[in-house]
């Protein structure tokens, strides 16, 4: 049986144009109905942007407070940028604003350029579309209205960065596999990558393929997790609050004794020394 208020962990294969914020939204609803809750504790632990696909790793119940320790593992991407052309979002969430030369561009310009000056520690400036705060307030709701953003740059690290196609010169697209630190925006990526090859360059797809040990081969799609979901036993919740309650008896009790035990082994080390 599935316990949620103690703690679930689902991997999901987050579909395109949804917000991690719905998929999250939608298990918690499903939950929540056949718990007969009001509210319960669900997130992620990690967001996609919805133009982006693969591993969401959702959390309930106690184990919302691993997703700290979830996020931080190492991601791996795989991303499609089109070459000789920016956007303001960096990706296709916003039209063209910009064309660029690519012709000179080659494939061992290219391996050259992702060794070179995208591997181990670099510095990236997120996106003025992005969650950042500015002034308190996320960066896209300013730059949706127009402002200009500032953001400071980050320290990064890329642990692997390779080339899987490049279509040149018949067509300005290329195929990138990312392995990095959280906190990394692969759109900027894009951007910096075409900045670097004297061009511009945007996204025009994106996939998670790792987050940490999980993969998206360890996934299941959002429509599957919430069929299964539909039709599982869940521990009664009276039933889970009370063995919440007694683990935290316990807790207590062995944080007591363990502070107790360091107060008499300090006094005994003090009268020795007397």
């Amino acid at each position: 049986m599935l316990n949620p208020i103690a703690g679930e962990i689902f991997h999901i294969d987050k579909p395109l144009e949804m917000t991690s914020f719905l998929a999250v939204k939608k298990v918690r609803n499903l939950l929540c109905r056949k718990l007969g809750m009001r509210r319960m504790h669900v997130g992620h632990a990690g967001t996609l942007d919805p133009l982006a696909s693969g591993v969401l790793i959702v959390c309930t119940g106690r184990k919302t407070k691993q997703i700290d320790t979830l996020q931080a593992g190492i991601k791996e991407y795989i991303a499609w940028i089109r070459l000789g052309e920016t956007t303001p979002s960096f990706d296709m969430e916003t039209e063209v604003d910009a064309s660029y030369p690519w012709e000179h561009i080659t494939r061992e310009l290219i391996e050259a350029t992702l060794q070179e000056k995208f591997t181990g520690t670099i510095e990236q400036v997120p996106p003025a579309f992005s969650a950042c705060k500015v002034d308190g307030k996320p960066a896209y709701k300013l730059a949706r209205k127009g402002r200009d953003v500032t953001i400071r740059p980050k320290t990064l690290v890329i642990d692997e960065i390779e080339l899987l196609e490049c279509n040149l010169p018949q067509e300005p697209t290329i195929t990138v596999r990312v392995v990095c630190s959280k906190g990394t925006y692969i759109r900027a990526l894009a951007r910096d990558i075409g900045e670097a090859l004297d061009s511009g360059a945007h996204l025009y797809g994106l996939r998670r393929t790792r987050v940490g040990d999980i993969r998206v081969e360890d996934c299941e799609s959002l429509d599957h997790l919430l069929d299964r979901l539909s039709n599982e036993k869940y521990v009664p919740v009276e039933q889970a609050l009370e063995e919440l309650l007694e683990q935290e008896r316990i807790a207590n009790r062995e944080r007591a004794a363990a502070e107790k035990a360091a107060r008499k082994n300090a006094k005994d080390k003090n009268d020795s020394n007397v």
